[in-house]
């Protein structure tokens, strides 16, 4: 019997999306006020799972402190109140959309969980707009 554990937590940051071999037009075709190059900013949400089967002895999938503790360093600290574009290495070269970011977290935190737990990661960049990464 497989069951899913979330945790849920949250962060503030500002990014630019564009394309650095693009001009300013097409950025601004494609990528609309997203494109400020003063930036702009999210309060992300973000919805970390792990599913799993139950340990018999302690009765959890994945002891959801370490699931906290996780994010916490992996994540809200890399993360909050940063500009992604300027201040996270991985945007470096990496265009910071909502999709991007997410299998940026699930990259951050698949190392640190079981190999035999499924991970998904599923960040709101607005209450109506998000994506979800398992890993696929």
């Amino acid at each position: 019997m497989k069951v899913k554990v979330s945790r849920k937590a949250h962060f503030n940051a500002a990014h630019r999306l564009y394309r650095p071999d693009w001009s300013f037009e097409k950025n601004n075709a494609v990528f609309g006020k997203c494109n400020n190059p003063n930036f702009h900013g999210h309060n992300y949400e973000l919805v970390v799972s792990a599913t799993g089967e139950i340990d018999p002895v302690t009765g959890f999938v994945i002891d959801i402190k370490v699931l906290k503790d996780l994010i916490k360093s992996e994540v809200e600290e890399a993360f909050d109140h940063k500009n992604l574009n300027v201040e996270v290495s991985e945007f470096k070269e990496l265009n910071p959309t909502a999709e991007n970011i997410a299998v940026v977290i699930w990259n951050k935190l698949r190392p640190h969980i079981a190999a035999d737990k499924e991970l998904e990661v599923t960040l709101y960049e607005t209450p109506r707009n998000f994506v979800t990464y398992s890993g696929d």
